[in-house]
């Protein structure tokens, strides 16, 4: 291993777990072979860290709400836990309150070690195999995500997923920011482009209708104070944002600002939709990076994926792979300071 890769902790198996430093385009991103954990990322001339983490490996599987990590091998819920492929039932893990699936079940791809196979000082490549059966899940799916950091304060984000059967494939960075180092991240300013968002149930599934924004608080179009948007509504947002029909070019879909510190976030992607999740069940006990406390709000997700539970709802873009396809998802966080 290279200078700027170090031991961050170790499994209960005694197996290593590796923490890669990157340095490139004013950023500086620490990235963990756990769970392909985004552990810290800073930008030079902003001193506090940009994305909630840990400063040690146990809090990590104790603590985390998925900071920064990469879950899968299908991001976010799928409700009952239940799909039907090419004519196949299949029941999946329920590992959410018993009643739903959430992110690939409680032994996903974000909570396992995976294989360092590539680095450069501004980039590294990372690959785990999701095996066939587990959580329920079709065929052995290897996923590769590849992070690096390019001019401009920009971290881009490339998996690429393959299968030797026919499954579900979604995979999200799951990365907490929170751009001014306060208590909670209310204080910032948030647009959204989607025309569109998902109505959920109790249980935070989509009920299958793709509803407008126009006249919701889910009108996030243009700048708006996430504070008076979410306590002047009453609303703690964990909804799938619809930014398109399907995948498409990279193109730009969310920015966020803090006017305190003056750092900005936008964010392109190729994807068909962002989860906005504003972090409402936040009560970390223990401490965040540079002895932080995270309590509710203290960070807010972006998460670009393919829209939740799309497998059970006609309309929705489909989250299926198959042999011979690459699943190739792209996004890049842009971090700018005025």
């Amino acid at each position: 291993m290279s200078t700027d890769t170090d031991v961050f902790g170790h499994l209960p198996s005694g197996e290593p777990v590796h923490r890669v430093t990157l340095n490139g385009g004013g950023l500086t991103a620490k990235v963990l072979s756990w769970g392909a954990v985004i552990q810290d990322l800073r930008l030079d001339g902003h001193a506090p860290p940009l994305v909630l983490g840990f400063e040690d490996f146990d809090s990590y599987p104790a603590y985390s709400s998925y900071f920064g990590a990469t879950p899968g091998r299908n991001a976010n819920r799928i409700g009952a836990g239940h799909f039907t492929l090419d004519g196949k039932s299949y029941q999946l893990e329920l590992n959410e309150k018993g009643v739903t699936h959430l992110h690939g079940g409680s032994d996903n791809i974000g909570k396992r070690n995976w294989t360092i196979v590539e680095r450069t000082a501004d980039s590294v490549t990372l690959r785990i195999t999701d095996p066939d059966g587990r959580a329920g899940y079709p065929g052995n799916c290897t996923i590769t995500c590849t992070y690096r950091l390019k001019p401009g304060g920009m971290l881009n984000v490339l998996y690429e997923s393959v299968t030797d059967a026919p499954t579900l494939a979604n995979i999200c960075q799951h990365s907490y920011f929170n751009l001014d180092g306060s208590v909670d991240a209310l204080g910032h300013d948030i647009m959204i482009a989607a025309d569109h968002y998902l109505p959920v149930d109790e249980r935070l599934i989509p009920t299958g209708e793709i509803r407008p924004v126009a006249g919701t608080v889910f009108d996030l179009r243009e700048m708006t104070s996430m504070r008076r948007q979410m306590e002047g509504n009453g609303i703690a947002y964990d909804h799938n944002f619809c930014l398109s029909a399907e995948r498409m070019a990279k193109r730009s879909v969310a920015l966020v600002r803090s006017i305190g510190s003056g750092v900005s976030l936008e964010v392109l992607t190729t994807e068909p939709g962002v989860q906005l999740y504003t972090g409402s069940k936040l009560n970390v006990s223990a401490p965040g990076l540079e002895g932080r406390p995270y309590g509710p709000f203290a960070g807010f997700c972006l998460e670009t994926q393919i829209w939740p539970d799309a497998i059970n709802h006609n309309g929705f873009p489909k989250a299926v792979l198959r042999p011979g396809e690459t699943l190739r998802q792209e996004t890049d966080y842009v971090f700018t300071k005025s």
